[in-house]
């Protein structure tokens, strides 16, 4: 089986996903290089340990550059410090405001607040950088590749965090809003509240985008052992329950070869895992990656894993 539907005019965000070292990496950039032969697209590294720039063997860091030797393929590695940087600085005035009026803070204690590293926020950052990029539409696809399934997960998740710090600030306001009209018997909505509300639309963005069964896909990579099995399940029980479209499964490293000895005992050992998978995910389009002999970095190489994903 191939790869399939990836090519609908309508799907926009396509999200890879799983264990550690199953190869969501390379699987994430062969199809970002195979979609680029058809559409303009942007292939988005959420890891922080970002093995984009060593797979593609380019340097790519957090700015979009062109990837080498593909004319329609562009690649950023996200930094969420950077991102939450970035955030803070355009909006410093809106959240030195918010707090101004919602505490009892001093000025010294506001800014030392303001330089805290709030827990969660790297995934909100993240994610609302890919919102960013398609918002302003420059792309056709975009390829994402997150790090082990417990980021991925906190990823898809972010929505509901970022939701609920804006409520909480929220509710912080409404006590502001209700002073000002009981000394001055009117209110009158300032950048705080425009703040708030634009960041209320950024969660509800999202939510339309991760929940959108056509223009949003999850591809889970899994590898033919026990321990990647159950991760795998149990990602692909947290995307149902988070309503998100997950359709198709890779397999990959898996052993095809009956040339030497390792290669016999390796394939054995592997059937009853491919067995599992079968029954285990049988709803799925299942596209099985045969064990490559070299890492599987370079042009060279990832073009093979591009043929075999896309048949």
């Amino acid at each position: 089986m191939a790869l399939a539907g990836l090519g609908d005019m309508d799907l926009k965000l396509i999200i890879f996903g799983g264990k550690g070292g199953v190869g969501k990496t390379s699987c994430a950039i062969a199809t970002a290089k195979a979609l680029s032969k058809n559409f303009k697209t942007l292939l988005i590294s959420t890891d922080p340990a970002h093995s984009v720039s060593d797979c593609l063997e380019q340097k790519i860091g957090f700015k979009v550059v062109k990837v080498e030797g593909s004319a329609n393929l562009s690649a950023i590695e996200v930094v969420a410090d950077e991102a939450l940087s970035v955030f803070k600085t355009a909006h410093q005035n809106e959240l030195k405001k918010l707090l101004e009026t919602s505490t009892n803070l001093d000025n010294e204690d506001i800014d030392d607040m303001l330089t805290l590293t709030i827990p969660g926020i790297d995934e909100v950052m993240s994610f609302k950088t890919i919102i960013d990029f398609i918002e302003k539409g420059e792309y056709d696809k975009y390829v994402v590749d997150t790090a082990p399934t417990g980021h991925a997960l906190r990823l898809i998740s972010s929505p509901k965090l970022l939701d609920d710090w804006i409520k909480v600030a929220a509710k912080m306001r409404w006590k502001y809003r209700y002073m000002v009209t009981s000394f001055t018997g009117s209110y009158n909505p300032d950048n705080v509240d425009t703040f708030l509300l634009n960041l209320k639309k950024t969660v509800k963005r999202i939510e339309n985008i991760l929940k959108n069964k056509t223009k949003c896909e999850f591809i889970p990579v899994c590898i033919p052992e026990e321990m990647a099995i159950l991760e795998t399940s149990r990602l692909l029980a947290d995307l149902s329950t988070s309503g998100i479209n997950a359709r198709q499964i890779i397999v990959n490293n898996v052993m095809v070869s009956d040339g030497c000895d390792f290669c016999i005992r390796r394939k054995a050992g592997q059937m009853p895992h491919l067995e599992e998978i079968s029954s285990l995910f049988y709803e799925f389009n299942r596209v099985e990656v045969p064990m490559f002999a070299e890492e599987i970095k370079g042009h060279e190489a990832l073009s093979r894993l591009t043929e075999v994903l896309f048949g």
